[in-house]
């Protein structure tokens, strides 16, 4: 058996590499914002996730009962997880909390581009603060991350709306309640599935075909001032965006952010701004999704708390990166490899390479008989600086030979100075 689980991705050190790489990136733009890194366990209570009913990701659980007669899951997501930790102080953080991780997260769902069943997902969340502000700043840690890997407003773009729009549309035709969190799921779809299908969902909900045509053309609208002009001047959803494109602006970085009313976010735990990227041709799925979820706490028993954040999934930005060219081609990051001209110098090549080791070097040392040659080109192969050669010769006279292999340059140094 040579194939993994359907949905799942096998990590060679070059792509190891690759990950490291990306996740470094994500980990720089979070800390100079001020976060910090936490994670929890991948394994949670069950109920952690079905305790909200009518979300699609209920349906996705890895779920089970343990050899104790519990019923577990996979996490499928880590804000949940996030919301237990943070309940768990029970108001002894001191706020705002600014946290980020990159968890592994599973689903089981149909397997396609940009997909799988498992993935990495890049999380960065604020507590305790209630104003956009903290919206705003969750926009800059993303833009400071496409910066650091070649991206720029022209690859991408950050559309912004909020769900207030969606709650005073919808109970401006009658909506609310209980049936929210289905048309939610079902406005999500909105440019994924076709329109019809889409009345159809919502005509099954019980929204006649003015309700429905009303939705449709106001969640159609990627106009502030068009949507001021629907929602009326009291609108909660404007002035909350008008606020939040002002900070935008603040931070320099209004080019890459629109809004577009049609962003709502399939979960039903969002309450106020949500935003989603999605590459400029339109050819991915969402590269990353977020938003607002100030009432998660008290769906889960504790008592709620301002929050917004997102996740960051691993696998659709790097289809993204290949398009555009931008996966860097990576070393293994040693930097010397040490060989010996005949087995009989092999122990004295283990002490070369424990003395370069010890002064802070990464040394690969050939374990086998294998020529210079051979060693010429797995240095070259692997990337590393200098290769460094224990001969009968040098090494009598206490030396050994260092190439470097950037510049081709050799010269015999002695090991104490080594």
């Amino acid at each position: 058996m040579t194939q993994g689980v359907r949905g799942t991705r096998d990590f060679y050190p070059e792509d190891m590499r690759v990950r490291n790489w990306l996740f470094d990136r994500f980990r720089e733009a979070a800390r100079s914002h001020g976060f910090e890194e936490y994670d929890a366990p991948m394994l949670e209570h069950e109920d952690l996730y079905t305790r909200k009913q009518g979300e699609e990701i209920t349906q996705q659980l890895y779920c089970f009962e343990d050899k104790g007669g519990r019923r577990v899951s996979l996490r499928p997501e880590m804000t949940p997880s996030l919301a237990r930790m943070v309940m768990a102080k029970a108001g002894a953080l001191p706020t705002p909390i600014k946290w980020f991780s990159i968890p592994q997260c599973w689903r089981y769902e149909r397997t396609q581009r940009g997909r799988g069943r498992e993935h990495y997902q890049w999380n960065v969340d604020v507590w305790g603060a209630d104003g956009v502000e903290a919206d705003a700043e969750l926009l800059s840690v993303l833009v400071a991350f496409f910066h650091s890997v070649g991206l720029g407003p022209g690859d991408l773009v950050i559309r912004i709306s909020s769900r207030k729009v969606l709650e005073e549309v919808l109970n401006s035709v009658g909506v609310s309640g209980g049936e929210f969190p289905a048309v939610c799921v079902i406005v999500d779809k909105m440019g994924k599935i076709p329109e019809e299908a889409i009345s159809a969902q919502l005509a099954e909900q019980g929204l006649d075909a003015d309700a429905i045509s009303k939705i449709r053309s106001t969640l159609g609208l990627q106009d502030l001032d068009a949507l001021a002009s629907v929602l009326g001047e009291g609108s909660t959803a404007v002035s909350e965006l008008t606020s939040l494109f002002s900070m935008i602006d603040a931070y320099g970085i209004s080019e890459w952010v629109s809004f577009d009313a049609s962003v709502v976010r399939g979960l039903a735990y969002y309450t106020g701004p949500v935003f989603e990227a999605h590459d400029r041709a339109g050819e991915l799925r969402a590269i990353v999704g977020g938003g607002r979820y100030d009432r998660l706490l008290s769906a889960l028993g504790g008592k709620d708390s301002p929050a917004t954040g997102f996740g960051f999934g691993d696998m659709v930005i790097m289809e993204l990166l290949a398009a555009k060219g931008l996966v860097p081609e990576l070393p293994t990051g040693n930097q010397d490899l040490v060989v010996s001209s005949d087995e009989s110098l092999r122990p004295a090549a283990m002490s070369v390479a424990q003395r370069l080791r010890a002064s802070g070097r990464a040394v690969d040392l050939v374990l086998e008989d294998k020529r210079l040659k051979w060693a010429f080109r797995h240095a070259e192969r692997t990337g590393a600086e200098r290769l460094v050669m224990v001969m009968p010769e040098e090494w009598g006279g206490g030396n050994v030979r260092i190439k470097d292999l950037g510049s081709g340059k050799e010269t015999d140094v002695s090991f104490d100075d080594l």
